[in-house]
């Protein structure tokens, strides 16, 4: 078809008109009910509805029938969309009425859809779902509307203030923190940034601002209290509980908002505020009383399927002919894991077989490392690991562990006289700049609890020189196939022989 807006209405009846099949069971039992078993084992009479659709803006368009630049919840005009105010919600009931009419006169039902300012699609999905409303089903989406969405404005609404320059300085002159993400060349020049960056971003987004003038001699509380708040809003409302307190709190850092938002204006960064995606945070506090906290609703687990069944699939093709190639690789795969899961059921005798692990045994575990596949200099020859490093007994304690590796059992004497016959058939190892510790939390997850930087003195595009940096580690006990060079100037860590378990090393006093 090579009308596009014939194709796209094509389109949208298509979708509608799939989901009307896999949703037409729901509809025939939603009135009469359905005996199902609940955990406690006692059946009961449910009926099943249609509560919550989960999708960005564009999939939550489609599902409602709405344009690009309306909401999908309430009846909020488009050259209001930037305004604090409550506007009528949509509902369900009267829209049925309205699509009814496509099984009679055509041009009436078009003609009517076009005043009501709803696409004229044949016969939505939820028309003939019963004990449900489409309009507050529809939930709000922290990935694409607050990180993707209004951190992606704040962050261009600010470089456009201060410049992409003092913005990138700025972001360099954080100092390292293993909670803290390093932009170490700034954030004005990253492409197709994910969510996940710009959460990052958000922990120091507030720093970068705070004693910055604004250009023009405007006040510069003005800005700071707006991205205070909005950061503020994107905070409370990833709580994974809430309160009337948190709710009281969420509502009160969008007026701010509002109420400081003109800055952007005055400073000519913005001529209007009419997003949708910044009306959606209206939306907030009464989704959160519906359908509890906004991790339920969250499209960051779907999105996560992207990678696996897209950009992986389609990186492993030749770029041409890519969809029957993604078909077939996707295809082999899941053969692939059906034939292991029927091998591991026959080996075992058991389905879905799992290892059980006592609660809080993970928790008596120790501190694992995390470290980077790539060293961070690949070859450093022994007078720079004396000079540059400090480590005045670097080969000594490295003669001390292949002795200790090629002679177990031996006393402490011999151990040091066999090192001192030992020959290193190398003059050069590998250095490793950052070493993250990893411990379990109280949900049995491993988290980094502290990191460990080494920067050696280097000299900056300008000349100026950028003083070295090592962290003080202090290193208890021994464990087995691990070598621990004790020396007061840098921390180091090598693999010099890959047939060794590993021989690293650890800053210790």
């Amino acid at each position: 078809m090579e009308n596009k807006t014939g194709r796209r209405h094509t389109l949208a009846n298509l979708f509608h008109s799939c989901m009307q099949k896999v949703l037409g069971p729901i509809g025939s039992v939603s009135e009469t009910g359905l005996e199902m078993m609940s955990g406690d084992g006692i059946w009961r009479r449910c009926h099943p509805i249609f509560a919550i659709f989960i999708g960005d803006y564009p999939k939550q368009a489609l599902v409602t029938c709405t344009f690009n630049g309306q909401c999908p919840k309430c009846l909020v005009p488009h050259d209001q969309l930037g305004e604090y105010d409550s506007f009528p919600l949509c509902t369900q009931s009267s829209m049925i009425g309205i699509y009814r009419l496509a099984d009679g006169d055509m041009r009436q039902f078009h003609q009517t859809c076009c005043e009501a300012g709803v696409k004229p699609v044949v016969n939505p999905f939820w028309a003939s779902l019963p004990l449900g409303d489409i309009f507050v089903s529809i939930t709000l989406d922290i990935l694409h509307q607050m990180l993707q969405g209004m951190v992606k404005y704040l962050i261009q609404w600010l470089i456009s203030i201060f410049g992409p320059s003092v913005i990138d300085v700025q972001c360099k002159s954080i100092p390292p923190n293993h909670k803290i993400l390093i932009f170490s060349k700034g954030i004005t020049i990253l492409s197709r940034v994910m969510g996940k960056e710009h959460k990052k971003i958000c922990r120091f987004l507030l720093g970068l601002i705070v004693d910055l003038p604004v250009p023009g001699g405007m006040d510069s509380s003005r800005v700071v209290k707006a991205v205070h708040a909005l950061l503020d809003f994107l905070f409370l409302a990833q709580f994974q509980s809430h309160t009337s307190d948190t709710l009281s709190w969420l509502e009160d850092s969008l007026v701010a908002f509002h109420n400081n938002k003109a800055i952007f204006v005055d400073l000519g960064i913005q001529e209007d505020f009419n997003i949708p995606k910044l009306h959606g945070l209206l939306h907030y506090a009464s989704s959160i009383c519906l359908f509890s906290t906004t991790d339920n609703y969250n499209t960051k687990q779907s999105e996560r399927l992207h990678i696996d069944l897209a950009k992986n699939t389609y990186h492993a093709t030749n770029h041409k002919d890519k969809y029957s190639q993604m078909t077939v690789w996707l295809e082999r795969h899941e053969k692939i894991q059906q034939h292991s899961a029927s091998i591991d059921w026959r080996q075992n005798n058991l389905q879905n077989i799992r290892t059980w692990t006592p609660i809080g045994a993970l928790c008596m575990h120790t501190q694992s490392i995390k470290m980077a596949y790539k060293p961070s200099s690949k070859a450093v020859p022994f007078p720079n690991i004396f000079w540059k490093y400090g480590t005045l007994l670097f080969q000594d304690r490295l003669g001390d562990f292949i002795a200790a590796i090629n002679n177990p059992g031996l006393g402490m004497h011999a151990l040091h006289t066999c090192s001192a016959n030992t020959l290193l058939p190398f003059h050069t190892v590998c250095v490793y700049h950052n070493i993250k510790f990893r411990a379990a939390n109280d949900t049995q997850e491993l988290e980094i609890v502290d990191a460990v930087h080494v920067r050696l003195e280097q000299k900056d595009k300008r000349g100026w020189i950028i003083p070295a940096r090592f962290d003080t580690v202090l290193v208890q006990g021994r464990g087995e196939g691990e070598c621990f060079f004790i020396h007061t100037e840098a921390w180091i860590w090598s693999n010099p022989f890959s047939r060794l378990s590993g021989c690293t090393g650890s800053r210790s006093v």
